[in-house]
């Protein structure tokens, strides 16, 4: 049953640390470290990527910045209580690592699978040149009752097929993991930068 549900949420993804490892928790002893990728878009710039790292998996008391990794796991989120509200809070939880060279064509390097519901009704709309967008967030099970909510956004067909999804709807979604700043009021006169997360939809399938 494990391996059925770990197969719903599938990333591979290459890029290079650009931060230490941060102690983030601890489970049955087992101590939890985040830190940032930085992984290459085709338009030549880059996303941000959350990881979520074992201390079994790689010595976390090294100072890895600089070095490119190539990483399998899972999108996964939780919610943090922050400012009497909650935050999804999303990251990529490492099952695989490998340090690999930069100039390795072979490798993957930014690519997710989903296989999960509909739990929000479709956002979809237009910019103002004219782009199509639809909006989804979808729930992806886990083992042990829990599951993730991972935001995704379609653009053109995809987001006038993916408009007249219903809730409950299963999807199946291919896509990569991107990450885009935006400014967060804090305050009367305050704001803050920070970072989504989101699949962008390459292709994506309704299940009926």
């Amino acid at each position: 049953m494990a391996d059925k549900i770990i197969e719903n949420n599938q990333v591979s993804i290459m890029g290079k640390i650009s931060t230490e490892f941060t102690f983030s928790h601890q489970v049955f002893g087992e101590g939890f470290y985040t830190l940032e990728l930085l992984v290459k878009r085709l338009s030549d710039s880059e996303d941000r990527i959350p990881l979520m790292v074992s201390e079994r998996l790689v010595d976390v008391t090294q100072d890895y910045v600089g070095e490119y990794i190539q990483v399998h796991g899972q999108f996964r989120s939780y919610n943090r209580h922050e400012e009497k509200r909650n935050r999804l809070v999303l990251s990529v939880f490492v099952r695989e690592l490998s340090f690999v060279e930069e100039e390795d064509d072979s490798l993957t390097v930014n690519q997710i699978f989903l296989d999960g519901y509909i739990c929000k009704p479709p956002v979809y709309r237009k910019t103002p040149l004219g782009r199509e967008i639809a909006d989804l967030l979808l729930a992806v099970n886990r083992p042990y009752g829990k599951s993730d909510y991972i935001p995704c956004i379609c653009w053109g067909r995809n987001a006038r097929y993916a408009s007249a999804f219903e809730v409950g709807g299963h999807v199946l979604i291919w896509g990569r993991i991107q990450s885009r700043d935006y400014m967060k009021k804090i305050g009367e006169n305050e704001t803050e930068k920070r970072t989504a997360y989101e699949v962008s939809v390459s292709k994506l399938e309704y299940l009926e």
